[in-house]
């Protein structure tokens, strides 16, 4: 599976779903559909995308949007989240974190006032996406992709740093920062 069918497979399950439980139950259906190694050729690619926004820039932009709620796996499922937006999305958010603060969703989460006020359906995150390769799979697909040491936990690249202050917030993700309140 090339990077086009696997951003084809993840975009058509958004078609006419009502919920990310039934784009994973679509997803898993196209996969199971598919050879074994397409399914293993999913994960790595699911592996190799989520790197590009595996960086301190992203997970920063992910707590101030999460209120300061982001923990690695907080910023694990967030990173799946942001493959569930899209390609276009995905790809403007790899390049600047920032470009976060254009998505409806995230207008519409800053525009609640808060994480208090949020259904739990409302957080920006995708946890059953990590699952879904290894449900669609026949037989243990850990033990098959075991040699690719894909990622089971963020390990950031790039600088670390200081995420509540407000400095840094203005300097480094300024749109999202005045979005949540978090600059002056």
């Amino acid at each position: 599976m090339d990077l086009n069918a696997f951003w084809g497979l993840v975009e058509s399950s958004a078609v006419e779903a009502s919920s990310q439980d039934d784009r994973l139950e679509r997803l898993t259906a196209a996969l199971a559909a598919l050879p074994q190694n397409e399914v293993v050729e999913f994960a790595v690619r699911l592996d190799e995308v989520r790197r590009r926004v595996d960086t301190w820039a992203h997970w920063h932009a992910a707590d101030v949007i999460c209120g300061g709620l982001c923990s690695d796996d907080g910023f694990f499922y967030f990173q799946a989240w942001l493959v569930g937006q899209g390609r276009a999305v995905f790809e403007a958010v790899a390049l600047a974190p920032d470009a976060l603060a254009d998505l409806p969703h995230v207008r519409l989460l800053a525009a609640r006032g808060g994480v208090h006020a949020w259904a739990d359906e409302d957080w920006p995150d995708w946890e059953g996406l990590d699952y879904l390769a290894a449900e669609a799979f026949d037989g243990d697909l850990e033990a098959v992709v075991a040699s690719r040491e894909l990622l089971v936990s963020p390990d950031p690249a790039g600088e670390q740093w200081d995420f509540a202050d407000p400095a840094e917030i203005s300097a480094r993700i300024p749109r999202l920062g005045a979005l949540f309140g978090k600059v002056a």
